[in-house]
């Protein structure tokens, strides 16, 4: 859900606060006003879910001193800087400082809605990136993103643990749209380099002269080579397979270089071979045996059973909140439907389908089997997934009902014993069969 961003106006002149506020606040900015650059600090900090805007000339602490306040505690803050006539040197001090950009008095106020749009936009950028740096740094806090109870998933689980704590070099390999890019994230938050920095590339995605540019260096506009950057920490290389041969050289010299244990650590990722060859055979033969000292191949989705029930009742749930409407309840047909798909693009066709059932259920039309029916016959041939006893769908769709039903009801037993019409006993059973725990959901 998009991140509700704010205009925080400080100016000592009441007219000129006003007039800000309700241009603004007629635009559709949330606003707040403040008459000093004092008061302004006690509400601004890091991380501030919006944006400045401050004159700078103003009584006791002025615009220039508060701007270096407030670059000194959050420099990706975008403050937009009003001044009057003659302060334009005093402007181009600041955007120097660290403003995001000024206007001269008097001003247009269709320009200061088009400066606000800007720096909103920006700075919920940098918010978000931050949330996914601090997410994809906490151990804890990603491995929660692999969802799930089967028994590939809970081998999965333990594959990161073990690996994350391991020096080596690692490849990571599987169908696509099974979460590598995630498990690579994954073996580097929950190890001894999680401090240090995790960086990637895709090798995929730059001719052979930029990639070898970007890589090794020197680069063109002086930035640091990846392999000098990500030194101490891990360095993932997506879509191994197509990195050219005369780089895969360079690579393996890098690896030799850093002797044992590797200073930097390698995750490699294959997104892709062809059906009729491996990984093995698209890689020198050396290369390989380097980088997959340690391999992860990461289970399909078609082969976790009931957790796509379970991710796609996650994923509904935030959608649903993202758009403001209910989720969809699934039917134990369609229960069945999702079970047996092949499901070719695995977990990113699966949140695909999830956000397109969402927007049906608010429009009230559409089914969950017409979207899969409409994206396998977009895929083309399906891969097959093997049938099911009866008993194995029915349980799957019976704990996801009670899964639903008890996350809805926030863990009231009652609830849900009401509107499942079952005894406390029976539920009780059910739950502890199933590994449902009440504290779960309260």
């Amino acid at each position: 859900m998009a991140r509700a961003m704010k205009v925080a106006i400080v100016d000592d002149e009441a007219d000129m606060r006003q007039s800000i506020s309700q241009w603004l606040a007629l635009s559709g900015f949330d606003t707040e006003t403040y008459a000093s650059a004092e008061e302004a600090l006690k509400v601004i900090g890091p991380d501030f879910q919006g944006v400045v805007v401050s004159d700078i000339r103003m009584p006791g602490m002025d615009g220039m001193a508060f701007l270096k306040r407030l670059m000194g505690q959050d420099s990706g803050l975008p403050v937009i800087m009003i001044t009057g006539h003659g302060d334009v040197p005093m402007a181009v001090e600041a955007m120097r400082v660290g403003a995001f950009d000024f206007l001269e008095k008097p001003f247009n106020p269709d320009r200061m809605t088009e400066l606000a749009k800007k720096a909103t936009q920006a700075r919920r950028m940098t918010l978000d990136n931050r949330a996914l740096r601090k997410e994809l740094s906490d151990g804890t806090t990603i491995m929660k993103k692999l969802i799930g109870s089967s028994p590939a998933i809970e081998r999965l689980r333990e594959d990161i643990l073990d690996l994350g704590q391991a020096d080596s070099h690692v490849l990571i390999d599987g169908e696509t749209g099974t979460g590598k890019t995630l498990v690579a994230h994954a073996l580097h938050a929950v190890g001894p380099r999680a401090s240090k920095k995790f960086v990637a590339i895709s090798c995929a995605a730059w001719g052979e002269d930029q990639l070898a540019a970007r890589l090794f260096g020197p680069a063109e506009d002086g930035a640091l080579p990846l392999v000098e950057e990500a030194r101490g920490g891990t360095l993932c290389l997506e879509d191994i397979e197509a990195l050219p041969n005369a780089l895969q050289a360079r690579l393996l010299t890098f690896i030799n270089d850093q002797g044992t244990p590797p200073e930097t650590r390698i995750i490699a990722i294959c997104n892709q071979h062809a059906p009729d060859s491996t990984l093995e055979q698209a890689l020198r033969p050396d290369l390989f045996y380097r980088l997959g000292a340690m391999t992860i191949v990461l289970p399909p989705l078609r082969s976790r059973g009931e957790d796509i029930l379970t991710l796609f009742t996650r994923l509904s749930e935030q959608f649903a909140e993202e758009y403001g409407c209910d989720a969809p309840q699934v039917t134990a047909q369609e229960a069945a439907q999702l079970l047996q798909a092949p499901w070719p693009g695995n977990v990113r066709q699966l949140v695909n389908i999830a956000e397109r059932a969402v927007l049906q259920n608010r429009r009230g039309s559409g089914s969950i089997a017409s979207l899969l029916m409409a994206d396998n016959e977009a895929a083309g041939p399906a891969l097959t997934t093997e049938g099911k006893p009866l008993k194995d769908y029915v349980e799957a769709f019976e704990r996801m009902l009670i899964d639903n039903t008890m996350r809805r009801h926030k863990g009231s037993i009652v609830a849900v014993m009401e509107e499942l019409c079952l005894p406390r006993r029976t539920l009780n059973e059910k739950m502890a069969k199933y590994g449902l725990s009440r504290s779960d959901y309260v």
